[in-house]
């Protein structure tokens, strides 16, 4: 046990909660990535408009971004363990109405919209709780990044696998078929629930009202300069540069002439990098300067996106958009790790919910200016744009970044 938990990769499976909680999340994050991939796929097929597909992606996140203080003070009052339990059904649930819908022929915009938003509120519920209650399943704090890391790293090998299978399944099955192993998986997150052996659940006793918590939340990141800073820059960079994903389908079936399948190995090799990003991030030592290697990443995330947007050839481009892959999965894991690890206990699932509606509320917005542009001067020139905005970020926030 003590060679486990020396600086090692998995040195967080120390705790057997949270192996339960990373194996259950990596398999629903599978399922999760083959809806999205499906459901952008099918939008784009039946209108072949880039501005619906920013429309469906705002269907999903914004509704997070209106409902995540309030997901975020529910983690801090409630159960977060039954919270999640309560999340996984109805997601469940939604995923198999999305398949019903497909595989008995009533599909339309209207209604992959509509349960797009439902998944959105859903989300805004489940995500600040699950970040939460990784503190409560880790032994060790000083496990945590490591742990976060870990967790960073399924989402991000779900993103490399989960689209190239969801285009398999497509091209073989349809899009009804990658919506029920999407519902399929939310049972493995279930059954890593009851697995988990955690103390009983204390009530808490609370005398403020729920608008005092959400003033609260405001007033601490106020006050807060790291954490404070670390949000205005998420919701930047949320806001005009990680929406590239946005436009990917129009790279796969106009610049590079593919179908499916093409547009799930784009998704892919954007994996890939944001695998290679996780990793590395995982096996940083404690103490390691994680918002320089912030800097260096949003850096590389501009260098990529502006050299994917101009290249043709598709091998070569692949390799620069893994590279934006690499930069873009460390805005959200080094993010979350210094939230997560300054926070105070009695705040940090507002803290959570406050970062993640910089996330949910820019990136929305931005996949609806991204789609929008790109319909008047194309993919390519909105994504070259998308990679100078990252470039320029990270030189206005270098100072902040680059001091310890």
């Amino acid at each position: 046990m003590k060679k486990l938990n020396q600086h090692n990769l998995f040195r967080a499976f120390a705790s057997r909660n949270y192996m339960y909680y990373f194996f259950g999340r990596a398999v629903s994050q599978f399922g999760t990535w083959m809806q999205r991939t499906a459901v952008v796929w099918v939008v784009y097929t039946m209108t072949h408009s880039a501005f619906l597909l920013g429309v469906t992606i705002f269907a999903e996140q914004f509704p997070s971004f209106l409902f995540s203080i309030p997901g975020g003070v529910a983690a801090d009052r409630y159960n977060r363990y039954t919270v999640i339990k309560i999340t996984q059904v109805i997601s469940m649930i939604q995923a198999v109405l999305l398949a019903v819908l497909v595989l008995t022929s009533h599909t339309t915009v209207w209604a992959i919209l509509l349960l797009s938003v439902i998944l959105g509120i859903i989300n805004a519920f489940d995500v600040p709780a699950r970040q939460a209650l990784i503190n409560d399943v880790v032994a060790s704090p000083d496990d945590m990044p490591n742990a976060l890391s870990l967790s960073s790293a399924t989402a991000s090998l779900a993103q490399l696998l989960g689209p190239a299978l969801s285009g398999i399944v497509l091209s073989a099955f349809g899009a009804g078929v990658c919506f029920l192993l999407n519902a399929a998986s939310f049972g493995a997150v279930i059954v890593s629930l009851l697995l988990m052996k955690l103390p009983a659940y204390q009530p808490k006793i609370v005398n403020k009202k729920i608008i005092a918590d959400f003033g609260e939340g405001f007033t601490y990141i106020k006050n807060n300069r790291d954490i404070g800073l670390m949000v205005a820059m998420l919701a930047v960079v949320s806001l005009l540069v990680l929406p590239y994903n946005t436009v990917l389908p129009v790279f796969a079936k106009v610049v590079f002439s593919g179908d499916a399948s093409t547009y799930g190995y784009i998704n892919s090799f954007v994996g890939i990098g944001a695998v290679t990003g996780t990793i590395f991030l995982a096996s940083r030592k404690p103490g390691a300067h994680l918002k320089k290697i912030l800097f260096i990443s949003t850096l590389l995330m501009g260098v990529g996106l502006i050299c994917f947007s101009q290249i043709k050839n598709f091998p070569l481009a692949m390799l620069f958009v893994a590279i934006a892959g690499y930069g873009s999965i460390a805005q959200f894991t080094i993010s979350n790790i210094i939230v997560q690890s300054d926070a105070a206990p009695e705040m940090r699932g507002r803290t959570m919910g406050i970062l993640l509606m910089a996330i949910f509320g820019m990136m929305p917005l931005g996949s609806l200016i991204i789609g929008a542009v790109s319909e008047h001067i194309g993919a390519p020139a909105t994504v070259l744009a998308q990679g100078i905005i990252a470039v320029l970020i990270g030189l206005i926030f270098i100072k902040f970044l680059t001091r310890r």
